[in-house]
């Protein structure tokens, strides 16, 4: 195994070591418990509703949160043109997310998901390919979706007509437009001419405090040369069913709180309009969580969910729903990176010395 590799290893092993579950924990459970103690409301828990129904469509929230796991699992294994199983897929998203869970939300888990796919014996062009195209689908996904939403539900059901929402607005727009420019340049480079773009990146990482990563960025430009000659040739088909897993994995992780919604607080499953209104509003948040600097959203996230929601649940409620919201949609991940973790890379680094 070379210098180069073993470095990478120990650099990805470092990444995703179990303490890390800590600080994102510490960050959300403290801001929640800041917002409990000026905000909780015994009268507000009043209307909040807890039976076998509530139980029943808490585990419905669990099931969404498994319905976009499966979906992404199942994404990856078709950009890896079938050659990772159901087990190597369960590993690289369980990983993968808690990279995500453990660094800011403008970074998240992709400097290190190329690692994981690599190591679950995806030549490392190929394995290049596959993440900057799942990053393609994520973000046409709210590309697309977002202004149809605005559209189709309206500006002010989604974002409200004063007060915080000004706040609310600017963070979501600002979120939006930086994906938008990220999928400009991704589309740019994968579809259009990545000589181009490897020109640029290689030469933006000639400025002095970035040149010591000059190497990596014309190694990931020759990926990204490769990788588009390879999907440029996919037929309709395979992009539709790659991109229709995307959008199950998205939809699925926004109606979570649809679920809790119903639960807790009496919304009628039948009721379409406000279940879309609030579909709109996860829309907004997870766009919004972009520009978060914590770890996983974290705090911010628990902060926008309680402000954002305020219409839907009960004034002193919202930090509480909001916690069951993370617990349901985040910190599983944590748990299960840091259990999955430290362990699938010692074997991973143990099989590459035997190598």
């Amino acid at each position: 195994m070379s210098e180069e590799s073993k470095n990478a290893e120990a650099s990805v092993l470092k990444s995703i070591k179990s303490w890390k579950i800590v600080v994102p924990i510490v960050i959300g459970l403290g801001v929640t418990i800041v917002l409990l103690y000026h905000e909780y409301s015994p009268e507000a828990f009043a209307n909040v509703s807890f039976s076998g129904w509530s139980i029943l469509w808490f585990i419905v929230a669990f099931m969404m949160m498994a319905s976009r796991d499966i979906g992404y699992m199942e994404r990856i294994r078709i950009l890896s043109s079938g050659k990772l199983n159901w087990l190597q897929a369960f590993r690289i998203i369980m990983l993968w997310e808690f990279a995500s869970a453990v660094t800011p939300s403008a970074v998240g888990g992709t400097s290190v998901a190329v690692f994981f796919v690599h190591r679950e014996g995806i030549h490392m062009g190929k394995a290049t390919g596959i993440v900057m195209v799942t990053s393609f689908l994520d973000e046409l996904f709210f590309a697309i979706v977002f202004p149809l939403t605005v559209l189709l539900i309206g500006f002010d059901n989604i974002f409200g007509a004063e007060g915080i929402a000004s706040s609310f607005v600017y963070f979501a727009w600002l979120g939006y437009a930086i994906k938008l420019a990220y999928i400009i340049a991704l589309s740019y480079g994968l579809f259009g001419n990545p000589q181009i773009l490897k020109t640029l990146l290689v030469t933006i990482f000639k400025l002095p405090f970035l040149r010591k990563w000059q190497s990596k960025v014309v190694k990931v430009g020759d990926d990204l040369i490769e990788t588009s000659k390879e999907f440029r040739s996919w037929p309709l088909r395979k992009w539709l069913k790659a991109f229709i897993t995307t959008c199950i994995s998205w939809i699925s992780r926004y109606w979570i709180v649809n679920a809790l919604i119903v639960a807790f607080f009496g919304i009628s499953i039948l009721d379409l309009q406000e279940h879309f209104v609030v579909f709109g509003k996860q829309l907004a948040m997870w766009i919004m969580m972009l520009v978060s600097p914590t770890p996983g959203g974290s705090g911010f996230a628990e902060w926008v969910f309680k402000e954002f929601l305020s219409s839907f649940i009960p004034v002193g409620a919202g930090v509480a729903m909001a916690l069951c919201w993370r617990l349901v949609s985040y910190y599983p991940y944590l748990i299960m990176g840091a259990i999955l973790g430290p362990r699938w890379v010692k074997d991973i680094i143990k099989k590459g010395e035997k190598q």
